[in-house]
């Protein structure tokens, strides 16, 4: 058995994908260098993220499947789901193995869980785009946290660039500890730590734009002057606006 240790990034996941079949590995399984678990009986190789290779891996699929099968495939990595990288590799060499495309092949327990899960990170990436809110920061900046379950700031980073394209904004990630920088002219990845408190913005009110208090007062009145008592449907409530959003969402707080 190989083990592949890559950096965890998508272009580093295509490169180990390429050296599988660069060095003919039949036994092989792909990891993160931060998950990998040392084991004696493993041959261990590292893999070196190179844009070439990761390139022709790609380019090579495009040709096998559809735009929407490529796509499932990086919201699959994005999932980060323990063992994805296999996975994917397996659905890969699936593809690569056939004349014709084997991306609606739901037989085929791979092409099964790509489809499964691409939906499930497609439904948050939707999720976050309705559910998060900035804040104005004394600085002009509009600051919002998020907690998504997968990784999808990625996804999501179009989206608030079309719609906040005259505003800077800061976008991140409490979970996986980056964010989403835009200048108003490009969209930069950053890298920061913030404490809990900070995440929620109970260490930062004093860093807020002296208007915002009444701005989430005035948000908060709206959503309530929109939601109808004798209308109230809890449980339809949380299955459209999960509980665990909640705590970033200024009309659920208590102001």
């Amino acid at each position: 058995m190989v083990t592949m240790l890559y950096d965890g990034s998508f272009e580093g996941w295509l490169t180990a994908v390429f050296e599988v079949y660069e060095y003919k590995y039949a036994a092989v399984q792909i990891v993160t260098s931060e998950q990998h678990q040392p084991n004696v009986f493993a041959t261990i190789k590292n893999v070196v993220t190179d844009e070439a290779k990761a390139e022709r891996v790609w380019k090579g699929l495009k040709q096998k499947i559809s735009a929407n099968a490529v796509a499932q495939v990086y919201k699959t990595f994005l999932g980060e789901e323990i063992g994805v990288e296999n996975k994917l590799l397996e659905y890969v060499q699936y593809a690569f193995s056939r004349p014709q495309s084997i991306e609606s092949d739901f037989a085929h327990s791979a092409v099964l869980y790509v489809w499964q899960m691409a939906k499930k990170v497609h439904r948050e990436k939707h999720r976050m785009e309705a559910f998060i809110r900035f804040q104005k920061m004394k600085d002009n900046l509009y600051y919002a946290v998020c907690q998504p379950d997968y990784n999808v700031l990625p996804l999501i980073e179009r989206h608030f660039k079309d719609r906040y394209a005259d505003q800077q904004w800061l976008l991140y990630d409490t979970r996986r500890k980056y964010g989403l920088y835009y200048d108003l002219q490009n969209v930069s990845v950053v890298e920061m730590h913030f404490s809990e408190e900070s995440n929620e913005g109970k260490e930062l009110q004093h860093a807020f734009d002296e208007h915002e208090a009444l701005y989430q007062v005035l948000w908060k009145q709206y959503f309530d002057s929109v939601n109808i008592a004798a209308r109230k449907n809890t449980k339809l409530h949380i299955q459209h606006m999960p509980k665990r959003y909640w705590k970033y969402l200024p009309e659920k707080r208590q102001l």
